[in-house]
């Protein structure tokens, strides 16, 4: 896939004026299925904008697909056409689910709706940026447009990407308080 994203942190410089600190992108994989960068995190709630670096270099942090405990990841990620291969598209996804440590499984019910549902313990904020793409829930789904932003509550959701064309979408996965099991 051939994403053109940068990432640019501001923040005080030696002088205490705001700066430009850091160009670029960390965290970078490309898993067979998608292209996902991590633009930033933090491992804490509220930000500690005292602390120094990138944390989204944080060993482990770049395999997961949650942030740490009271934190947030701030991420761009590139979802390509669905697999037209169902099977397949069941597999790399069970692959990716285990690479990515991902805590609630999908039951088959889920994957029967669609191959990559899943449920995260995060607050997501997302807006597609370009492409299109189906956000589907245990109920109905919706079209993602560019500039349409969706808020995921810790719940069931997918991606099929329907189109010929990848996808970008951009945003926030924050830690948030676990909901019951269903």
């Amino acid at each position: 896939m051939a994403t053109h994203v940068n990432g640019f942190v501001v923040g005080p410089d030696a002088q205490n004026r705001s700066a430009v600190l850091q160009r670029g992108l960390t965290n970078v994989s490309r898993d067979g299925f998608y292209w996902r960068a991590t633009l930033w995190a933090t491992a804490e709630s509220p930000v500690d904008n005292t602390i120094d670096g990138d944390r989204s270099q944080t060993p482990g942090l770049g395999a997961r697909r949650e942030p740490f405990p009271n934190g947030l990841i701030c991420r761009a990620l590139e979802i390509p056409p669905d697999d037209p291969d169902a099977a397949e598209h069941r597999r790399v996804l069970a692959e990716l689910n285990q690479k990515v440590h991902q805590k609630h499984l999908p039951t088959q019910a889920d994957l029967a709706r669609h191959p990559s549902m899943h449920r995260t313990d995060t607050l997501d904020c997302l807006t597609c940026v370009r492409g299109e793409i189906y956000l589907i829930t245990d109920t109905d789904e919706v079209l993602m447009q560019p500039g349409d932003m969706v808020i995921i509550r810790g719940v069931n959701h997918a991606w099929s990407n329907r189109s010929n064309a990848p996808c970008l979408l951009v945003g926030t996965m924050t830690d948030a308080t676990r909901l019951p099991e269903r």
